[in-house]
């Protein structure tokens, strides 16, 4: 028996570890042990320890450890697997991190080189311009790594004309366990009898493998047992129907063996990935449509899919009601709707690829003619070119959108990669429809008809033993079935932890013995994702959720009733991973992630994280774990979960309840409150603005104030405007002629020639009415011009800064008195504008789960009546009341850079409208996600540096590559403090640049 691992023999590990490592009890270590307790899978395990290696070494530095202490080692990439592969007590090691270099790329022989966390999508956005690709394409592909893929052999939407990982995967460099390194790639014959003839593990696995399978008993059973030769997609157990089939073991010759066919598949328990040698493909053709068969029923649709497919299409995806119902609304998704007619129960995506649109017409309107005749589909619309895009996110984002059902009642990843031939599949449905309804139990369909593999994902409660059990007999009684059919449990997902229990009846005794056998040769000590594909424990067991536990009362300050509460929501995460986005993809969340490229510090991980403690907690406060605190830390609040995450997990606001809480049992520390009272200093600052603009600019007192407060030193305090912004205003209105004396409007006669447009209220925040009060002057100005008459209503600042610090009740008493105030001045019905997207959009945001009951109606009305300026002005170019005639035709180039808030809440649309209404400004949007300021967040000390990785990432090295003629536009007062921090450039908010192209 093994010596048990303790934490004086991790802690001798780590003095030779190069990369990180996480076994303690400290707050830190136990966040990510609990981080990595889940993937996307219903299971839930925590490991002994996190790893996350730096190099090869580092990583045999581990096969050692695990071989003296028979501990389990559980490879991870980005940890989208569906079947429970990295959930396991061990070590999970996270190659996510630092294995992420394209190592080569061969054009003249198509092939590429690359480490195992290379993603998908990355790797072919660099392998674009050689006009090559890796053809393998899962609906995670924007943050799937080709180690995952290896693991799970995946396939995904093309796999009926790219096939799958393992037709890919030419070679790959390994680690055995033994810690011995090798690379399994084509070999002839005498090759393989001399690799045999090695007196090491390596030898060992060439012999014995031949031995176990070279033979008339092993043939036979293999034969019998495994799926229909014609189905692509079989992934259940190890692949050792392909294995067997080759020359060596069929006694002919002039071919090659190569033990990647087994190894893709094996998820993991074979050996232990470090470099691999893919093939590629040329790119398609560019011309692309999609033929969207709107079908009344998903039998329909499967008939209608053996019709597609003999006009051999690129992809066959089906999207059925449940998912299309959960995009109505969404803030990301409802603008993909645009191809839907009606109310489809399935739509069939039907895609082509040729080389002009006329080749394309022609294949798809004899397609339809035919679809027509037999009676399949209502509407056929045909998507081209980039809105093809739009509508493959709708079915990609299918497993998140689904997550937004109401209460415990929640689809599983159970059935969802059963495969059968596409001819079965009708039939196969049909029976799986009867077994379900046996049950009482909807699912829904989608994904991949065209390879004869549906995701279904049956609605089953697994917080209740009956939901437990039912779990498994489900999957047990489909198991039935796809045997009938001569399917594969498994298609692309793996069998993991989930579907491991039922290989053996899946493939019987012999071959089942085969599949130990074949571990055992590769792994003696078990060292590799133990209890995974073969000896694994119950599906049934090490689940999200305890079944029968009582379910927590957690109050709490936000209304959580629209996700049901604060648990419910953080429930909601799938761990699907569409926050684990990189530069590279683009999109917002998650900042921090896409600079540190950690787990910790994804929208998932802090869900998991809050839905742990939350769920478990054994303390009054359930809110006072550090655990929390620690992956909360590198939040920014930018709202990107909000509207990226299909299932809408919004971090933003959890945090914020979260902090309060946490304040509750261990006190408010002195920054927050500075930074939460940021306008009382502000205001208190304007008694003598001058002073406060010396000790703020001064080297020596500045420095004195940043160390006090702990910002960092490279950071510049704000300073204050000569008068506050509501001043200037009061002052303004008095007289026609201290406005036409004043010290801006006089720069220029810009004459107000522009007919009476009505009234308009000014929401004067904070930001803008004591530091940024220029902007705020030629605001009112600009809007003037415009022939708009300009009010500001008496209103308290927006409580933003109390809210990005997590001081909620606070800005609820703010919230209250907005409300009241604001609802009061629409009773005229003028809208209300903002200038600064945080403080504007919290109006419109925030408050509308803050206030209690009794004030919703007001905060309600006070939403549906506030815009950014940059709307609002953009909804008037549109009602042709602003045109450009009143503008300079001065040529400009604008580079836009959209702020966090804006773009989760509102839109960049309006904003570059605005900025194009010179007839010869061009406006082009910086494909940049957060600027990583985010408030006081790039302030801080010890966030400095994050924060301008944030900024490196896309936003600084754009500004810096332009000439000083090109504007840089931004709307957010953060942002633009972070241009100028990290590039030397002043970035100009939309409405300064249209006040300076007013003609005069």
């Amino acid at each position: 028996m093994s010596k048990k691992i303790t934490i004086s023999d991790f802690k001798n590990l780590q003095a030779q570890f190069e990369g990180e490592l996480y076994f303690d009890n400290s707050a830190a270590h136990q966040a990510q042990k609990v981080i990595y307790s889940t993937d996307a899978s219903v299971y839930q395990e925590k490991p002994l320890a996190v790893a996350i290696p730096q190099n090869t070494t580092d990583l045999q530095h581990l096969i050692r450890l695990a071989n003296q202490f028979q501990i389990t080692l559980i490879p991870r990439s980005a940890g989208t697997s569906l079947a429970g592969q990295v959930v396991g007590k061990g070590i999970v090691v996270d190659i996510s991190k630092y294995f992420t270099q394209i190592l080569e790329i061969n054009t003249s022989e198509r092939w590429v080189r690359v480490q195992p966390g290379v993603i998908r999508d990355d790797l072919n956005a660099i392998l674009k311009p050689y006009g090559l690709l890796f053809g393998p394409e899962t609906s995670t592909s924007s943050r799937a790594m080709i180690g995952g893929m290896i693991g799970n052999n995946s396939c995904g939407l093309h796999s009926i004309v790219w096939g799958d990982t393992r037709d890919h995967l030419l070679a790959a460099k390994v680690l055995l366990s033994d810690g011995t390194e090798t690379t399994f790639e084509d070999i002839e014959k005498p090759a393989f009898y001399e690799k045999a003839r090695l007196q090491n593990l390596e030898g060992d696995i060439y012999r014995e493998v031949h031995k176990a399978l070279n033979n008339p008993f092993s043939q036979d059973a293999i034969e019998k047992a495994f799926p229909k030769k014609s189905l692509t997609r079989r992934n259940t157990g190890y692949a050792l129907d392909i294995l067997s089939d080759n020359e060596i073991f069929q006694h002919n010759s002039g071919k090659t063996f190569n033990f990647c066919r087994l190894l893709a598949g094996s998820e993991g328990t074979l050996a232990f990935v470090t470099e691999a040698k893919l093939r590629l493909l040329p790119l398609p053709p560019q011309e692309a449509a999609l033929v969207c068969i709107h079908c009344n029923s998903i039998a329909d649709s499967l008939h209608a899919n053996l019709i597609a497919l003999k006009y051999r299409p690129m992809a066959s995806e089906l999207v059925d009601k449940y998912i299309l119902d959960f995009t109505n609304g969404h803030h990301e998704y409802h603008k993909n709707r645009f191809f839907i007619e009606g109310d489809p129960k399935a739509i069939l995506m039907v895609e082509f690829m040729a080389n002009s649109q006329d080749e394309i017409t022609q294949i798809a309107n004899t397609m339809i003619d035919e679809l027509k005749a037999a009676g399949y589909g209502y509407a056929y619309p045909i998507i081209r070119g980039q809105d093809t895009k739009p509508a493959w996110d709708v079915r990609k984002a299918g497993l998140g959108l689904i997550r937004n059902l109401p209460g415990d009642l929640q689809p599983v990843n159970l059935i969802e990669d059963c495969a059968v031939l596409p001819e079965d599949l009708p039939n196969y449905i049909a029976d799986l429809q009867e077994l379900l309804a046996k049950h009482q139990l909807n699912a829904s369909y989608y994904a991949h008809a065209g390879a004869g593999e549906l995701h279904v994902e049956p609605m089953i409660n697994l917080k209740t033993l009956e939901g437990k059990e039912l779990f498994r007999t489900v999957l047990k009684e489909t198991a039935v079935l796809v045997k009938k059919y001569g399917g594969s449990l498994s298609g692309e997902h793996g069998d993991g932890r989930l579907r491991g229990e039922f290989i053996e009846y899946m493939m019987g005794t012999e071959v089942y013995g085969l599949f130990r056998e074949i571990k055992k040769i590769f792994d003696p000590k078990n060292i590799f994702n133990a209890h995974k594909i073969v000896d694994t424990p119950p599906m049934n067991e090490f689940l999200r959720f305890e079944a029968g536990k009582a379910k927590p009362q957690i109050d709490t300050i936000f209304d959580f009733s629209k996700q049901e509460s604060i648990l419910r929501l953080a429930e909601k995460c799938s761990g699907s991973g569409d926050c684990r986005k990189t530069q590279v993809t683009g999109g917002t969340m998650c900042p921090s992630y896409m600079a540190t490229r950690q787990e910790k510090d994804t929208t998932r991980a802090r869900a998991n994280v809050l839905r742990q403690f939350l769920t478990n907690s054994d303390k009054p406060n359930r809110f006072a774990h550090e655990e929390i605190k620690e992956v909360m830390d590198l939040c920014l609040s930018c709202k990107g979960c909000k509207s990226e995450c299909p299932s809408q997990v919004d971090i933003t606001k959890m945090k914020a309840e979260f902090l309060q809480h946490y304040y509750d049992t261990n006190g408010i520390p002195l920054r927050t409150k500075m930074v939460g009272n940021f306008t009382q200093s502000q205001a208190l600052g304007m008694l003598m603005p001058r002073v406060y603009n010396f000790f703020a600019s001064n080297t020596f007192t500045s420095k004195l104030i940043k160390k006090t407060l702990g910002f960092a030193q490279q950071r510049t305090l704000p300073t204050l405007g000569k008068t506050t912004l509501r001043d200037w205003q009061i002052k303004r209105l008095k007289t026609q002629e201290k406005r036409q004396k004043n010290s801006i409007a006089s720069l220029k006669t810009k004459a107000s020639k522009a007919r009476k447009q009505g009234k308009v209220y000014l929401f004067c925040d904070e930001f803008t009415n004591y530091n940024d009060v220029e902007l705020g002057q030629k605001t009112i100005l600009l809007l003037t011009a415009l022939g708009y008459e300009v009010h500001i209503p008496m209103h308290l600042e927006s409580g933003r800064t109390y809210l990005s610090k997590g001081l909620v009740r606070d800005a609820q008493k703010i919230a209250i008195q907005n409300v009241q105030l604001l609802a009061k001045a629409l009773e005229d019905q003028s809208p209300i504008l903002g200038i600064e997207p945080s403080a504007i959009l919290t109006l419109r945001d925030e408050y509308l789960d803050l206030v209690p009951p009794e004030y919703r109606a007001q905060a309600e009305l006070v939403a549906d009546n506030t815009y950014l300026i940059d709307e609002f002005l953009a909804q008037e170019i549109d009602k042709k009341r602003i045109t450009k005639d009143l503008f300079t035709k001065e040529k400009k180039l604008i580079k836009l850079h959209g702020h966090c808030h804006q773009k989760a809440l509102s839109s960049l649309i309006p904003t570059k409208k605005l900025l194009s209404l010179p007839e010869n400004y061009e406006v082009q949007l910086i494909p940049s996600g957060c600027c990583g300021m985010a408030g006081s967040f790039g302030y801080e000390e010890e966030h400095y540096e994050t924060s301008m990785k944030i900024g490196e990432l896309v936003l600084f090295p754009t500004i810096r590559q332009q000439s000083n003629d090109v504007i840089i536009a931004a709307p957010g007062t953060s942002c633009r403090h972070q241009i100028k921090d990290g590039t030397n450039r002043i970035a100009l908010h939309p409405v300064e640049i249209l006040w300076n192209a007013l003609n005069d």
